[in-house]
């Protein structure tokens, strides 16, 4: 063990220059956490191994003045779980070589990882109580290699508790290896222990449904061939070149791109964390926002019948987002010029693994950036914008989630998530009445009501750390019809609500109001609006948690109970669901809840704040969803209010500018012209 940390050693010291602060760990420094902590503690198998984030005064301090400033030391944030299931949470200074926090910390479980859920099929397969339930159902023993189950962590089940580790089997069956799984649920639940890899219970419903008889409903090729008559030919190809290079430059992780600086992290949980976010206002840098990521989620089932109630995936916290990473294609997940990196995790055997392409970084063109004609002479001048994409996919069971991290010319930063994938689906039999709470969307095949509720954590920036939450609703003046001060009845404003602690700071969404929220700095005031600088966050898909209040998933979701809540700022509050989440009651509450009710009355105006925004959508699934569904999409906006002096994207070149003086003189434009004419917007008339 002495010989392999100081061949670690060398392998650390040789490289250069030493990474960003806010770099993912490399394998190396994977290896050397790994290894000190087994030196010190025998065999263990680990959970997680990633980057501890520097304290954020001490890297405020270093971003301001890196020549002067202590750089942050590297560390690695571990968790393991030892003998008997006993769960460790430790912090390895990589820079020192030592172990500087190691903890026991009882009562939790940490995420289930894509090792673990592995396992689960093959005991299934073999466990003798599991054969005899889909013999029952009308699966001979002799096609246990058909049966199929998708693993899910229990969620919460008062009959087991918390202190042993344990995950659900929800069931299926393919006829054909190429077959759909989703397409022939099975109608009973396996509960597996991890520590003794054995089936401990099997929930069995009270009305039995025996396999589909239904023939296969597959999306491959073979299946569109039979079924549909092969693909489509009418598409003619498009093709996405850059022939002199991308517009963006990378400096290690940091992208620079059009004013913006955004340093690319990722983590084994949340993926992909952009950090220090900054734009070059005409040379000044401008600090926007110090930490982004999507800090969580949840997806509940509306089906109150045993045991669909534990259907509710906290795909972050119970999985990680980061483990469930694709290895990205490129011209299927990504077209275009792309820039790739790569993701490093630990096994549960320590040794460090990575996953090629976890992240897509390229240019798409963005549409009209601007555009105005005078009707008076023709003049005008459209401006076509381009943004750039920060990307990752991760594949949660049988669900995908395409997430997008975009940035515009104009200041602006966009969230986008599509949700793809196929439906989680359970047995039904030939007749049977789903209650409301689900869709036949195939013979045999129920798909149940769900929501897809993201929390998008803002560790905001702007102008500097000590800033204010304002709600803006759009309202009606105040006055009567006909009275002096709205004598037409048309008045309307922005009514603006200042948050001042984090409970009065728990606020719902209204659509009514075009509800939005200001991220401001009022020690800093726009000199022509004489309005605090700001970001306001812009986000029309908030459906409210519908699972009811005290109840299982009310208590555990907390962080999902109002679309905006605002926190002050704490190095260890990055997760709203809490650090460990499979197998929590909610009872005490942990993550978000607990934070603010421990904060009591604290300020949070005019200092270091988080607001955390929960959105997302509820799905209410029809065939058209199945037997895979068309990727659905949902978007945030963070947009500038007040920030700029001017449209800051005024410098973009146009695609085409004719002034009234060219118009009237006939002097040629500036940009594309017309049919045939190349500049920034190149077209081809046809």
């Amino acid at each position: 063990m002495v010989d392999r940390l100081k061949q670690l050693t060398l392998q650390v010291s040789a490289t250069s220059p030493p990474p960003h602060p806010f770099d993912p760990l490399s394998t190396t420094e994977i290896d050397t956490a790994v290894a000190l902590v087994r030196e010190k503690y025998g065999p263990l198998n680990f959970n997680a191994v990633t980057l501890y984030e520097p304290r954020k005064a001490e890297m405020m301090a270093w971003l301001v003045d890196p020549e002067k400033a202590p750089r942050p030391a590297r560390c690695a944030d571990v968790v393991a779980i030892g003998p008997q299931g006993k769960v460790y949470d430790g912090v390895v200074n990589l820079d020192e070589k030592k172990i500087v926090e190691w903890k026991h910390t009882e009562g939790v479980q940490p995420l289930i990882t894509m090792e673990e859920l592995k396992e689960v099929e093959h005991v299934c397969r073999k466990d003798p109580r599991v054969i005899e339930q889909c013999e029952i159902i009308g699966i001979p023993r002799e096609e246990m290699d058909k049966v199929y189950c998708d693993p899910w962590t229990i969620g919460y089940d008062e009959r087991f508790g918390s202190n042993v580790r344990l995950q659900q089997a929800l069931m299926y069956y393919r006829p054909n290896v190429d077959d759909s799984q989703y397409g022939y649920p099975l109608d009973f639940c396996p509960i597996y222990n991890a520590e003794t890899k054995e089936i401990i219970h099997i929930d069995v419903p009270p009305v039995r449904r025996p396999i589909s008889k239904a023939p296969p409903n597959n999306y491959h090729a073979e299946a569109v061939a039979k079924d549909l008559g092969g693909y489509r030919t009418d598409l003619k190809p498009i093709h996405i070149t850059q022939p002199e290079g991308v517009s963006f430059k990378m400096n290690g992780r940091i992208v620079e791109w059009q004013k913006w600086s955004i340093h690319v992290g990722f983590n084994y949980r949340e993926g992909i964390v952009l950090n220090n976010i900054t734009f070059n206002d005409k040379g000044t840098i401008r600090p926007i926002i110090y930490r982004l990521s999507l800090a969580e989620m949840v997806v509940p089932y509306g089906n109150p019948e045993h045991p669909h109630h534990r259907k509710h995936a906290f795909d972050l916290g119970e999985y990680g987002g980061g483990y469930m990473t694709n290895s990205l294609s490129l011209g299927c997940d990504c077209k275009g010029a792309i820039r790739y990196l790569d993701a490093a995790f630990v096994n549960r055997a320590g040794a460090s693994v990575v996953i090629k392409n976890a992240i897509c970084i390229h240019e798409e063109d963005a549409g009209i950036l601007f555009k105005h004609t005078d009707f008076r002479d023709d003049s005008v001048i459209v401006t076509r914008g381009r943004k750039l994409v920060i990307s990752h996919i991760f594949t949660a069971a049988n669900y995908e989630y395409c997430v997008y991290w975009i940035f515009h010319q104009d200041g602006t930063i966009q969230l986008d998530i599509k949700l793809t994938g196929i439906l989680n689906t359970y047995a039904m039999n030939p007749g049977e009445d789903t209650h409301g709470w689900g869709t036949e969307v195939y013979p045999g095949v129920n798909a149940h009501n769900h929501q897809h509720l993201f929390c998008l954590r803002i560790d905001a920036n702007i102008d500097g750390p000590n800033n204010t939450v304002f709600q803006v609703d759009a309202a009606q003046g105040p006055g009567e019809v006909g009275s002096a001060e709205n004598k037409y009845g048309n008045a309307f404003y922005a009514k603006k609500t200042k948050y001042t602690t984090p409970k009065e700071a728990m606020a719902d969404y209204n659509g009514d109001t075009g509800r939005t929220w200001e991220i401001a700095n009022t020690n800093k005031l726009n000199p022509y609006s004489k309005k605090p600088v700001a970001y306001k966050l812009v986000s029309r898909e908030v459906p409210r948690l519908l699972p009811k209040e005290g109840g299982l998933v009310w208590k555990r979701a907390g962080f999902a109970r109002h679309a905006v809540h605002v926190t002050k700022y704490a190095d260890d509050q990055l997760y709203p669901a809490g650090r460990h989440v499979p197998q929590t009651s909610g009872e005490p509450s942990q993550g978000l809840p607990m934070w603010i009710e421990e904060a009591g009355d604290s300020s949070i105006e005019n200092t270091d704040i988080v607001l955390w925004h929960t959105f997302g959508l509820t799905h209410f699934p029809a065939p058209e969803d199945f037997p895979i569904m068309p990727a659905e999409p949902m978007t945030v906006l963070l947009r500038p209010r007040n920030f700029f002096n001017r449209n800051p994207a005024l410098d973009v070149p146009p695609s085409y500018a004719r002034t009234p003086s060219q118009v009237a003189g006939s002097s040629p434009a500036c940009g594309c012209g017309g049919a045939g004419a190349k500049g920034d917007g190149s077209s081809v008339m046809v």
